[in-house]
């Protein structure tokens, strides 16, 4: 008699995902994060340039295209200052398969990971179908992971934690002494930081700071994404990267599930991070201004809003019922429990669309406070 993986019995099917399916075809679309900018013209170029004269016809090396590595790795050179060596950077089916990747490496059977609450969909997901353990640690009211709070949480069973700012569901940015501090613990308990750095450009406040430079061991392992940092969501091209030991295991895996990243998205990525970077200010700059209209008008509503410094996420706090009458007035907000336990009584919002729909969506979202209040 056929059955099923108790790994795969342990997840379902995304909140995210159940919210969509549940909202009529013209709803304003708040939920989903993606920029709706478009991809930069010369990486547009680079992948059809690759197509027409065949180079991407073919398999690239499992870690990826050597010029696309090098590339990655003088990215992290000129932002992080660290000496990455381009054989220790695997490129990936976007950020999703790198975070799969860092954790099927380095997770056994019965192992803790320790994630935020609320925090990314998929961390607790492929902690499970690794067999591994989720522990969520709650945020701060700043939603912000307290690295005291990771700390506690450690014990033998610990494989790893997962740290990720600027953060979503949340837009907080993680102050640079919290990265110092969360690289200190993964070097004095020895076990893995993951660090989900995939909206590292789009920073309003403080700055984006890697536990990776400050770590004295190989215990980090950096995951990015060209999905946000170009607006490249579909393109499906992330990397991951650590030390070679690290990395010689992750490649283990991606072998197998993967054998190599789409070749014309390569080409197109290494084209976004070698081409004009103009690009980058002006979506930070848009995001900024839309930023402040949603805060304001959610704030103007009377919800509590804990100001995102970065990605293009709020969560507000909100009332039992206001999710619900949201999406039967056309607007897609997702409930904060479907980030983990401690999300409940929150919404995420993305308002990485544009300013007139955000500010229908505003009042939509006051006629929907107003019938539960």
């Amino acid at each position: 008699m056929t059955h099923f993986s108790d790994r795969v019995e342990r997840i379902s099917i995304s909140g995210i995902r159940k919210v969509f399916e549940a909202a009529s075809e013209d709803a304003i679309n708040l939920g989903l994060g993606q920029p709706d900018f478009p991809a930069p013209a010369h990486a547009r170029q680079a992948a059809i340039e690759a197509i027409e004269s065949g180079e991407a016809d073919g398999y690239t090396e499992n870690k990826g295209l050597l010029s696309l590595r090098e590339a990655i790795a003088e990215k992290h050179r000129r932002d992080q200052g660290v000496d990455l060596d381009p054989d220790d950077v695997i490129a990936t089916a976007g950020g999703s398969e790198a975070l799969h990747l860092a954790i099927e490496a380095h997770v056994n059977e019965g192992d803790e990971v320790i994630i935020p609450d609320p925090g990314f969909v998929s961390y607790d997901a492929l902690t499970k179908l690794a067999g591994g353990e989720p522990v969520p640690v709650p945020l701060r009211d700043d939603l912000t992971l307290d690295p005291a709070a990771v700390e506690e949480a450690i014990t033998e069973d610990t494989a790893a934690f997962i740290v990720n700012s600027p953060g979503n569901p949340t837009g907080a940015v993680s102050p640079p002494e919290d990265m110092e501090e969360f690289a200190r613990i993964a070097d004095e308990h020895d076990v893995l930081c993951i660090s989900d750095e995939v909206y590292e450009y789009t920073v309003f406040e403080g700055e984006h700071r890697s536990p990776i430079e400050f770590a004295e061991t190989d215990n980090v392992v950096v995951v990015n994404s060209a999905s946000k940092l170009f607006s490249m969501t579909g393109w499906r091209l992330g990397w991951v990267y650590g030390s070679s030991r690290r990395v010689e295991r992750m490649v283990r895996v991606h072998q197998y599930v993967q054998a190599c990243a789409s070749a014309p998205a390569q080409f197109a990525a290494e084209a976004a991070l070698t081409g004009p970077q103009d690009r980058i200010d002006e979506m930070t700059e848009t995001f900024r201004e839309r930023r402040d209209i949603v805060v304001d008008g959610l704030e103007d509503i009377g919800l509590r809003v804990p100001s995102p410094k970065g990605a293009f996420y709020a969560m507000p706090e909100v009332p039992e019922g206001f999710v619900d009458e949201c999406l039967d007035r056309g607007v897609i907000i997702v409930p904060g429990e479907a980030f983990g336990e401690h999300g409940e009584g929150y919404a995420r919002l993305s308002y990485a669309t544009d300013t007139d729909s955000l500010k229908e969506a505003i009042a939509i979202m006051r006629q929907a406070y107003d019938s539960v209040i």
